[in-house]
């Protein structure tokens, strides 16, 4: 009976270590050119991973590291937790997303041992983009607005290590 309360604690203090290692404390502060720059955007919504400019498809690919852009649509299937159920399901959902002229927005949930919420934030153009912010973000953001304003904020935490 000993060992076995032994082991559940230690898998549980093994479990909490990783899902804490996975979170992070400091809130992303955007330059205050940036700053400025995104307060004042009008971003559009984008309601599929399709509906994004190729080039931050692309970036979102390379910074989830794989080779193909593992995530779904809102509202479709994915890999929730670390128990597969169904193979071949992503193991990400965007929630999210909203373009302007020359930004992008993209919040979506990423599922596994430690379900979180993430954002992502690049500057775009058809030229070229790249990755400027985000971080960890607090569940439950509803709207591009609801993203803007907590990126804004400082309520998005990084450097995130799994996105």
């Amino acid at each position: 009976m000993r060992r076995t309360t032994l082991l559940c604690a230690i898998g549980v203090a093994f479990w909490s270590a990783v899902i804490g290692g996975s979170q992070s404390g400091a809130p992303v502060v955007l330059p205050a050119a940036l700053r400025a720059h995104v307060t004042d955007e009008q971003f559009q919504i984008v309601t599929s991973i399709r509906g994004l400019p190729l080039g931050v498809r692309d970036g979102l690919q390379t910074l989830f590291g794989s080779q193909t852009l593992e995530i779904a649509d809102p509202g479709r299937e994915f890999q929730v937790t670390d128990v597969i159920v169904k193979p071949n399901l992503p193991i990400r959902r965007l929630v999210v997303a909203g373009c302007s002229t020359d930004h992008c927005l993209v919040y979506y949930e990423r599922g596994g041992i430690a379900h979180t919420w993430q954002v992502t934030l690049f500057h775009w153009t058809p030229a070229a983009t790249r990755f400027e912010s985000g971080g960890i973000a607090p569940r439950g953001l509803a709207s591009i607005d609801d993203v803007r304003n907590a990126l804004l904020s400082g309520a998005i935490k990084g450097p995130n290590k799994y996105w």
